[in-house]
């Protein structure tokens, strides 16, 4: 699955925003507001939300017994 369907709504990934810096968004209803903050009229943008990164796997815990058949 590409994108996740519970994503908590943020004005740092709403469509009606744009990023000021600082942890700052300019909305275009509420004007500037916190990035972390949200209102009901939250539209969500996938493209400006990035993912948290994937888990690195440790392999450090297997032995060569694991790979052999």
């Amino acid at each position: 699955m590409l994108f996740q369907r519970d994503i908590e709504p943020r004005c740092e990934y709403c469509q009606r925003g744009a990023q000021l810096g600082d942890g700052q968004v300019l909305c275009v209803r509420k004007g500037v507001v916190a990035s972390e903050g949200h209102c009901r009229r939250f539209k969500y943008d996938p493209l400006r939300r990035t993912p948290p990164m994937p888990v690195t796997p440790d392999f450090s815990r297997l032995k060569d017994e694991d790979f052999t058949l």
